[in-house]
């Protein structure tokens, strides 16, 4: 059915008056909703109540609303890490922000484990992650290394959360009981190291991996500033 003058109208009134803020807002509802389709000028007209097309008056495609959201939530991220911390406070805090905003969008989180927004708040977050390193004792090439190190596997960690959160809660629930039945029923000839620890593996938590993985970087780097200071 054709739009009447009045829709049509309001419509035209709603794009012209659309921001890239508000877009990105829009983007964010949607996201944080659950839904995979937050980048698509349908699915955000329809947040917006706007012209679809109106979208690229403010975006070239839908790769730069993507990297200007996930810049957006990266914000949110760095807002989330109190003042006066030392080093390991800041890459704690900045790993816990992490995995909260991204499970909280996490088609954002999923789509930008291999991503970079190239924007100011992913600036700050190597400036943050730089400086702790450095505090630590690192410097030049050492420091480098240890960025990319704890920025990549953050990533990675929290990307792979991200992306999982987003399957059905029927296909988790399947996959975290396989722990507590298929791996109970492996042949114990074959597969004696499964075998033997089936019930402690049946027991980590994500929260217990998460904890560990942040705390192995920290160490990695707090060892690496103590061989170079011959300690």
């Amino acid at each position: 059915m054709p739009k009447s003058p009045a829709n049509t109208a309001r419509s035209k009134r709603a794009g012209s008056q659309l921001t890239p803020d508000a877009i990105i807002d829009a983007s964010l509802r949607i996201a944080a909703r659950g839904s995979e389709d937050a980048f698509t000028v349908r699915r955000l007209g329809e947040e917006l109540g706007a012209d679809p097309t109106a979208i690229y008056r403010h975006f070239r495609d839908k790769d730069e609303l993507l990297l200007s959201v996930a810049d957006r939530t990266l914000g949110e991220v760095l807002d989330s890490i109190p003042e006066g911390l030392d080093w390991k406070g800041r890459i704690r805090a900045l790993a816990d922000g992490s995995l909260a905003v991204a499970l909280k969008y996490p088609v954002v989180g999923s789509a930008m484990a291999s991503r970079t927004t190239r924007r100011p708040n992913e600036f700050r977050v190597v400036e943050l992650i730089l400086g702790a390193v450095m505090e630590a004792g690192l410097e030049g090439a050492e420091a480098a290394l240890h960025y990319r190190m704890v920025a990549d596997s953050l990533l990675a960690y929290v990307g792979q959360q991200a992306a999982y959160f987003l399957f059905d809660a029927e296909v988790r629930a399947a996959d975290e009981s396989a722990w507590t039945r298929e791996y109970r029923l492996v042949d114990p000839r074959a597969l004696p190291n499964i075998t033997r620890l089936s019930a402690e593996l049946a027991e980590v938590t994500d929260e217990q991996i998460f904890e560990a993985t942040v705390g192995a970087l920290i160490s990695a780097i707090e060892k690496r500033a103590q061989t170079l200071r011959g300690v």
